[in-house]
């Protein structure tokens, strides 16, 4: 998502991200501090990011988010801020995906796409031993609107906790 004077290159829109969230981008600005949100309207993470002196640049950092994080929901908000100037300065907000609460042990996860025949439920039977599809539908809840209703060749992130 980009502002004109912040691109965000990561994280993108629903991209599922970990307890460590991983953030890139340009900025402008002049020895700039930008404030990172990280949000469910329940519980926040707050941190912040530099970017080096003059003109455009690159940034990148990490937030963690803490393991007594209150998140209800696993559709969050990133918000990156260049308040430097002001409270009032540009921003860009996206929604992210917590897999620590789309499958409990969130270790990353791994592509697949819909063969003919499969249901969520032979998906999630094939992935985790049971038929427990819950984890699938929230790590690809911008794209399934109907669990009973998936697409030959519809590409999928099936959310892991392996170890």
């Amino acid at each position: 998502m980009t502002d004109p004077t912040l691109d965000i290159q990561q994280p993108q829109p629903f991209d599922i991200v970990g307890q460590d969230v991983l953030i890139a981008g340009n900025a402008t600005g002049f020895e700039a501090t930008l404030s990172v949100t990280i949000e469910d309207g329940h519980d926040e993470v707050a941190s912040f990011v530099t970017v080096g002196s003059f003109s455009v640049r690159q940034f990148q950092g990490t937030v963690t988010v803490p393991d007594d994080i209150a998140f209800k929901l696993s559709r969050v908000f990133f918000r990156i801020a260049d308040d430097t100037g002001n409270e009032n300065g540009p921003s860009v907000t996206i929604p992210i995906l917590y897999g620590p609460l789309t499958i409990e042990g969130y270790t990353g996860w791994q592509p697949y796409t819909v063969q003919p025949g499969d249901t969520l439920t032979k998906i999630a039977q094939e992935q985790y031993g049971n038929s427990n599809f819950a984890p699938i539908v929230a790590a690809n809840q911008q794209i399934i609107t109907d669990p009973n209703l998936i697409f030959i060749g519809q590409f999928l992130r099936i959310p892991r906790n392996d170890t």
